[in-house]
């Protein structure tokens, strides 16, 4: 394994804002978007969009050739991100009203009701509490929490899993509430009871709707949580991995997101995994996690997509974000997720705060068994953002041998980044 170093040029340095202004930049929010007053931007078709062979510019608007100057720019142009990888990809994530919702907290069991046109749909996660009377910091397993717990219990960290099936099935196959004869099973779980207009939904957007409901209720239950709400993360490993990036880009209260091993679907650049060999690519992963549509946009088409998964990473900036990789399994792509990442921190870099973006990517070890290598990595951020220690987390940076440092450059020629 080595350590990479950034050194960026005069014109990215001009554009850091001091150390000062940081300060004035959130480390999370207390509103699940707020983008949601910008409108949506227009949404070429295939045969409309323009094929780029190269990553997107993150910081140029859709549909214009405007860019983000400062980051009071940044909420806008994340909306257009947010929506757009709604409308390609994962379907729409509606909002909830919390005048929808009850929460109940009975002992350590929380208990969200989400009604909606007469169904009510019901999440339970039991909150594993450390001793004392906190509040505490959470950590949400996204499935479940493939981090050694040592992690949490040991620092007065409370956990809780969200189980996604409550929402809807790992791959949204037959045996929902409407019975078991279609092979497809859109359309036939409790999500699809609440919105049945969003029966072409990818399974990803309606897990984040998990995520956020469970939130919800947390808030609604106010003190008697004993959870810090500015304190929240979210983490999964593999298929859940994706899911705890999604739900973390998707929701800006949680302050940590953590996703381990995701490959394609999750870190990795759609643009650069259609380049390699037998991964997860857009046009060959379980077509149920996403919508039927974005498979207008395979092989020859990727290249023209308004968007890449750089910029599914980059929303959860300001926030923060750390990567987790596994050269050991080809499938995964951690080629294209290496690339993604390194251009997702261009967003954070050029606000000054990059140190709350860190991906490390290294084999030897099995799938979702993080290696004793990483522990200080991960104890970093989580020492950091759950439970803001004074840490240095702007050297998490690391990657293994077998990626190439000059493959990076050709698919970000928006950035000067230098290795040295």
């Amino acid at each position: 394994m080595k350590r990479i170093k950034f050194f960026v040029t005069a014109a990215v340095v001009l554009a850091v804002i001091p150390a000062m202004a940081q300060k004035s930049i959130p480390l999370v929010y207390d509103q699940e978007f707020t983008g949601a007053k910008y409108p949506a931007p227009a949404f070429p078709t295939v045969d409309e969009a323009k094929s780029l062979e190269t990553l997107p510019n993150p910081f140029e608007f859709s549909n214009s050739k405007k860019q983000v100057k400062k980051f009071k720019d940044w909420e806008k142009r994340r909306a257009e991100i947010v929506r757009e990888l709604q409308h390609y990809e994962i379907g729409e994530k509606p909002m909830v009203d919390k005048k929808d919702i009850e929460a109940t907290l009975d002992g350590n069991k929380l208990t969200v009701k989400v009604t909606r046109n007469g169904e009510t749909l019901e999440i339970t996660a039991t909150i594993n509490y450390p001793e004392g009377d906190g509040p505490f910091p959470l950590m949400i397993g996204a499935s479940n929490n493939a981090l050694p717990r040592q992690f949490f219990s040991e620092r007065k960290i409370a956990q809780m899993n969200f189980s996604e099936r409550q929402v809807n099935s790992y791959s949204q196959m037959a045996g929902g509430f409407g019975g078991g004869e279609k092979k497809d099973g859109r359309g036939t779980y409790n999500f699809d009871r609440l919105y049945p207009e969003l029966v072409d939904n990818g399974a990803y957007s309606e897990w984040a709707w998990g995520v956020s409901r469970l939130i919800d209720g947390l808030e609604i239950v106010g003190a008697a949580s004993k959870i810090d709400m500015k304190h929240i993360g979210i983490t999964g490993c593999s298929y859940a991995g994706k899911m705890a990036l999604w739900s973390g880009a998707m929701d800006e209260r949680i302050a940590l997101t953590i996703a381990q091993e995701p490959g394609g679907g999750g870190a990795a650049a759609w643009r650069v995994s259609q380049t390699l060999g037998k991964v997860e690519n857009l046009g060959a992963t379980d077509e149920h996690w996403f919508m039927k549509s974005m498979w207008d946009w395979k092989e020859e088409n990727v290249s023209k997509l308004p968007y890449d998964h750089h910029e599914l990473c980059a929303l959860v900036c300001p926030r923060a974000l750390l990567v987790l990789g596994n050269t050991d399994y080809e499938w995964l792509a951690d080629e294209a997720g290496y690339v993604s990442c390194v251009a997702a921190r261009e967003v954070w870099k050029k606000f000054g705060i990059e140190d709350r973006m860190g991906f490390s990517i290294e084999g030897k070890h099995g799938h979702c068994q993080l290696p004793q290598s990483q522990y200080p990595e991960v104890e970093a951020f989580i020492d950091r953002f759950l439970l803001g220690k004074d840490v240095d987390t702007n050297n998490v940076l690391h990657v293994n041998d077998v990626l190439q440092d000059k493959e990076v450059q050709k698919w970000i020629p928006w950035a000067q980044v230098d290795f040295k």
